[in-house]
């Protein structure tokens, strides 16, 4: 007998809506079809529709800034991403230089996201390479990772890693498999002035460093081979010179993520009374630059959140230096990349994560794949409430496309009629990529 019979669903299969039956046995799906079976318990799914758990590729939980931490951990950042229908979410380790700090930095994370509710992956992350960069990725294979994020700025904090070994980088993926992700900005082009304030983010970090970086490192795709994915496009800008200058790399061997902060607020919303709220690096853009956005949003290989949440006080800041760089999205990415984009925004929160992380069994349905799924809800919404840790959303007030009624991991419920029922979330060992 199976365990769930989800009936008269509108399920999104291959990029289309079907009118079918599912059924979940032993955390997967069992069966896809008109017909039906006896069950432990029939959901009736009639008016609902029926998608793949979201996968956020991007999350910034429990993040330590030294003097401030991120307020979501691994618990409550999981909370916000149940009532956001996301089902699996990739947070970051800590930034290293060798495969002996690599291991560390693991097994460090992976006790912190042992909290988490829905199901968790771990990108690696560079800096500043001291070692044998080959035995970093080696080490990194052998813990099951196959992503690594690289900062070509931040060298004040001593994050960024050099020209030389992002060509070795690329070179290494080639050989290995792995996937290179890159936080894109022109680390010359970047203005720390110590006065400026947060109306000034901006000009602190103008969008020509993302465009310019973002085309010199595609430069290198083309030239050395491997796979690059460009986290958080902030400015179309960026994407057209990137859909211009190199479309044959793009979705082949070039990545492209951006995120709803891009699509909704724009830099007139940083010269704000409450600015400092709308803070993030890289910053919003011109309202032109997320014109192009649109304009080449299917070109976007994904859509991650960023997702990094502080309260009002740790934002409220005099000067810029002091102001922490991250807003939270998780919660509310689906219904608002919907009214954005449309259906045609599902895949890239879905399927196209799934296949350039390695997630072989999430991301679609199909018979045999993780129970993962997101009950939704299809209607004009008003947002009026969240559920992470920080005492205040961007998105409150927002009118969005849909919400998030249930949300399943593995078969289980951890989030059913917007009530937190379930701990379901392990850590999904990553496979080779593409």
């Amino acid at each position: 007998m199976y365990d769930y019979a989800i009936r008269d669903g509108k399920l999104y299969i291959d990029g289309r809506w079907e009118h079918l039956n599912l059924y979940i046995a032993n955390g997967e799906i069992a069966y896809i079809g008109q017909e039906e079976f006896p069950a432990k318990e029939i959901i009736d799914a009639e008016g609902l529709e029926v998608l793949p758990g979201i996968i956020d590729p991007h999350v910034h939980f429990d993040l330590d800034l030294g003097k401030i931490h991120s307020v979501d951990d691994f618990y409550f950042g999981s909370v916000a991403a149940s009532y956001g229908g996301v089902s699996t979410i990739i947070d970051f380790l800590d930034p290293v230089s060798n495969a002996e700090e690599l291991e560390s930095a693991f097994h460090k994370r992976l006790a912190l996201a042992k909290d988490s509710l829905v199901d968790f992956q771990l990108h690696a992350t560079i800096k500043q390479p001291t070692g044998s960069i080959e035995a970093f990725v080696q080490k990194m294979k052998s813990l099951g990772i196959h992503t690594v994020k690289l900062f070509t700025t931040y060298s004040d904090s001593g994050r960024r890693t050099n020209d030389e070994d992002i060509i070795t980088l690329l070179k290494l993926s080639a050989q290995y498999n792995f996937l290179v992700m890159a936080h894109i900005e022109n680390d010359d082009l970047i203005d720390l002035n110590p006065t400026y304030t947060y109306r000034d983010l901006s000009k602190s970090r103008p969008s020509e460093s993302e465009t310019v970086e973002a085309l010199k490192l595609a430069g290198y795709v083309k030239k050395y081979g491997g796979k690059l994915y460009m986290v958080h496009c902030s400015s179309g800008k960026t994407l057209e010179a990137l859909v211009n200058t190199y479309p044959e790399l793009i979705n082949q061997s070039l990545f492209i993520e951006s995120c709803p902060q891009y699509f909704t607020f724009s830099i007139d919303d940083l010269q704000k009374a409450d600015g400092h709220l709308y803070t993030c690096a890289p910053p919003l853009r011109k309202k032109e630059e997320q014109k192009l956005l649109f304009k080449y949003a299917s070109y976007l290989s994904t859509i991650g959140t960023d997702h990094c949440s502080f309260n009002r006080r740790d934002k409220a800041q005099q000067y810029l230096k002091d102001t922490p760089l991250g807003v939270g999205g998780i919660e509310f990415a689906l219904p608002i990349m919907r009214k954005h984009l449309g259906d045609a925004v599902i895949e890239k929160m879905t399927s196209n994560v799934a296949r350039l992380m390695g997630l072989k069994k999430k991301g679609v349905l199909k018979v045999g794949y993780d129970a993962d799924l997101t009950f939704y809800q299809p209607e004009d919404v008003t947002i009026s409430s969240s559920h992470g840790r920080a005492d205040y959303s961007l998105y409150i007030g927002h009118k969005v496309f849909g919400r998030v009624v249930s949300t399943m991991v593995r078969g289980k419920f951890v989030m059913r009629q917007q009530k937190i029922v379930g701990d379901h979330g392990h850590w999904i060992k990553g496979n080779d990529i593409l």
